[in-house]
């Protein structure tokens, strides 16, 4: 066996003082398991090791171990080595009990919109495409890596995307982000580089979404909504647009084809930009799905995609398809380095080239379409007053309720450990009123819970 210091077993950090080195050592040793750094059973290295770490002689080490053996600090045995003894816990003093009301820690149910159902996260594929992707890549993946992302995510990216949405989208025209909040922050950089103003929003959407833009020094006016989704007609001077044309979040409708029209002619026009937040367009569930309105005009179109709603938000994997003289502006504001993990990167690269992402696609588009059946079956028994919207795609459902009952049903909903918004949550500050809703998400709970979840809404409706 080598004497190199690479072997010489565990790491033990120790801040030595007091009069002399063996005495320096005893206190700093007693005072590490006194106050639980090193906790009990935890193996000391040898006095060998230590000796050779700390730059003293073995016997002071022996002989501190010894000591600290002798006050049960530490146990030594034959072939065990000296380890930090296990001693019982002091017992705390009695207090008098004082009666507390019970604290509910989470809602019991959750029908909140916004993610996916975790459970059917494909780990035993996504674990197949990681190794593969992994044991083939160069060594270079693992430094720093190209701002926009791998090469290997941004080349099957651009041909899923042009062949699923629809989208233009050249793999040096893509930029890998860590989540679409993180997208939408570059943007707005770009935007206020550019001397932007004002970007329109949507009357209905994410408040955080709203004030990232307002974070970066944009004003966000409200377009007027209706049936037929936001009334792009409407856009003047503005710089750009933040849109979900496919599926809007969270009425649910998808925006009118003369309406996607007026918008690429504004911004064709005013040399503004819409960015188009592609969310969920995978799961359309009554017909074909809507195309991404970036391939009507990819020079004017930011598009964004998420495998948030896909496969799970906690893999922060995003992209944003940037018109040609976009790019620059955006790595500028992204800096020299990409931030995203690259082996989660190369891992989704391999899931999506393996065709694993298309048929987990498939598979979770026939299991919410399923819930959404059963949803609709169940109100249409239990509250038949209670029409239901946008139900056309993605993971939640409108449900429009009597005028005056929206705060009550989700206050009822909390009080029953119901996760539940009505629609006003997700009202801009600008837009006037609408009609009382519920935006209830029915991918979120697990299968084992849907049922159980439909019962506690169905209870809670007028």
């Amino acid at each position: 066996m080598t004497d190199s210091w690479a072997n010489f077993g565990v790491d033990l950090h120790l801040d030595l003082t007091g009069p002399g080195l063996r005495v320096g050592l005893t206190d700093a040793l007693r005072k590490a398991v006194r106050t639980g750094r090193l906790s009990p059973g935890t193996r000391l290295p040898s006095s060998r090791t230590l000796a050779a770490d700390l730059g003293m002689a073995r016997n002071t080490v022996a002989d501190a171990y010894a000591e600290l053996v002798a006050e049960g600090w530490l146990t030594a045995r034959q072939g065990s080595g000296t380890q930090v003894a296990r001693r019982a816990a002091p017992r705390a003093a009695k207090r008098a009990v004082t009666p507390r009301r019970p604290v509910r820690l989470g809602p019991v149910h959750n029908l909140n919109p916004g993610t996916p159902d975790l459970a059917s996260f494909p780990r035993t594929e996504w674990l197949k495409a990681a190794r593969k992707a992994l044991s083939a890549a160069p060594h270079e993946a693992f430094g720093y890596g190209d701002p926009r992302g791998r090469i290997e995510l941004r080349t099957v990216l651009a041909e899923y995307l042009a062949r699923a949405r629809g989208v233009y989208a050249d793999p040096d025209r893509i930029v890998v982000c860590s989540g679409f909040v993180h997208g939408l922050m570059l943007m707005g950089k770009v935007l206020r580089s550019r001397r932007v103003r004002e970007v329109a929003v949507e009357s209905y959407g994410l408040d955080v979404h709203w004030d990232l833009l307002t974070d970066a020094g944009l004003h966000t006016p409200a377009l007027p909504f209706d049936e037929l989704g936001s009334q792009t007609g409407a856009l003047g001077r503005e710089g750009a647009v933040l849109m979900t044309p496919a599926h809007q979040f969270p009425i649910g409708v998808p925006l009118s084809p003369d309406r996607r029209a007026a918008a690429v002619d504004w911004a064709r026009g005013s040399g503004g930009l819409i960015l188009e937040d592609d969310y969920d367009g995978e799961f359309r569930y009554d017909r074909q799905p809507v195309g991404a309105l970036q391939g009507l005009d990819p020079e004017r179109v930011v598009y964004f995609g998420t495998a948030s709603k896909s496969l799970a938000p906690g893999l922060r994997l995003a992209w944003m398809v940037v018109p040609q003289d976009a790019v620059g502006e955006v790595l500028d504001a992204k800096g020299p380095h990409d931030l995203s993990s690259s082996p989660d990167q190369l891992t989704l690269a391999e899931f999506i080239a393996s065709g694993a992402y298309d048929r987990h696609i498939r598979a979770n588009r026939l299991r919410y379409r399923r819930r959404r059946d059963q949803l609709v079956a169940a109100l249409a028994e239990r509250a038949p007053d209670v029409r239901v919207h946008g139900i056309a795609a993605g993971l939640h459902a409108v449900l429009e309720l009597p005028p005056g009952t929206e705060q009550s049903v989700v206050q009822a909903a909390a009080w029953q450990g119901l996760a539940l918004e009505g629609v006003s949550r997700y009202r801009h500050v600008d837009a006037p009123a609408g009609r009382d809703a519920l935006v209830v998400g029915y991918g979120t709970p697990p299968d084992s819970a849907y049922a159980a979840a439909l019962d506690a809404l169905c209870r809670v409706l007028p």
